[in-house]
């Protein structure tokens, strides 16, 4: 059986699929939030309620951010428009970031004025329903993200997977409150959910930005690219390689030594082979393959990343 690689198609179709499937799970979960929150009065739910209706402003940004993303390359942006996922990626954790303010400021006051946690039943049903949910559909959109290097879908997957256990955490305070009398243990809960909240707003701005100053890809693909071009047999060497990403694109550079007394259709030939070699190895990607005749000078010299 023969193993057909993605296309870009294929990738961009699978990008809309997870977008859309990760805003309406998110409408869906947020609803459901803000029904307990209102009925339980806990504010551990409370604020697991804002912090999903971020997650909904975050999947309508990632679901633009993915069509925008899909706009072939114009004249005024030659190099496409993938890093708009970034900059939404960005935006996502500046979203988290003030609802995580928002959180302490509101646990701060219930815990000067002192608050009462009623129907709690009704919160156990629906944070498991939630937790549940927020599990399966975010393990499925992190695969699309990592399938098709989409870094608004791999950061929604990463929210709805925080939303998991944040829902297990909100359940587990809802638990003791009921069982042991302990009002406060939902506060503080609250804001230990602010902190983990934090920490991922954190990992996940960062990521973004670098993306945003054009890292290097991943040390795999890195790999895979030296592989690609060690197993070209008619070149004499490689130097100067270069990689960025743009959205899930990969952008490759690279110079390659050649024989002096070779043609311009034979060093021209040799670049066709590479760039469809590189490209195949790492799609979607685009590739620019620079020619150099060999120099008694430069012999010797090592590949660089």
């Amino acid at each position: 059986m023969s193993l057909v690689k993605p296309t870009a198609r294929s990738h961009e179709e699978s990008k809309q699929i997870g977008s859309v499937l990760s805003l309406a799970t998110n409408l869906l979960l947020t609803l459901l939030k803000v029904i307990a929150a209102v009925l339980t009065g806990s504010v551990s739910l409370f604020s697991e309620s804002i912090h999903s209706t971020t997650d909904v402003i975050a999947s309508i940004i990632t679901y633009l951010s993915v069509r925008v993303a899909a706009v072939p390359p114009d004249e005024e942006h030659p190099y496409g428009h993938g890093k708009v996922e970034s900059l939404a990626s960005f935006a996502e954790s500046i979203l988290l970031i003030l609802i995580v303010l928002f959180i302490f400021k509101e646990s701060i006051d219930r815990l000067s004025h002192g608050s009462h946690v009623r129907s709690v039943e009704i919160g156990f049903w629906i944070m498991g329903g939630s937790a549940l949910i927020s599990l399966f559909v975010g393990l499925f959109v992190s695969k699309v993200g990592f399938q098709t290097e989409s870094a608004a879908l791999k950061s929604n997957g990463r929210h709805l997977l925080i939303d998991f256990w944040t829902s297990v955490g909100v359940f587990v305070a809802l638990c003791v409150t009921k069982f042991t009398g302990w009002e406060q243990a939902d506060t503080w809960f609250a804001m230990g959910l602010a902190l983990w909240i934090a920490y991922n707003a954190v990992s996940i701005s960062r990521e973004a930005i670098e993306q945003l100053i054009d890292r290097r890809v991943s040390d795999d693909e890195i790999k895979r690219i030296h592989e690609v071009l060690q197993g070209i047999p008619d070149m004499i060497s490689y130097h100067r390689l270069r990689t960025r990403h743009s959205g899930n694109v990969h952008y490759i550079d690279v110079d390659v030594v050649v024989p002096n007394h070779w043609t311009v259709v034979q060093g021209h030939n040799l670049a066709d082979e590479i760039e469809s070699k590189l490209e195949a190895a790492l799609p979607p990607a685009h590739v620019v393959v620079h020619i150099d005749p060999f120099d008694h000078a430069k012999a010797g010299m090592p590949a660089m990343n």
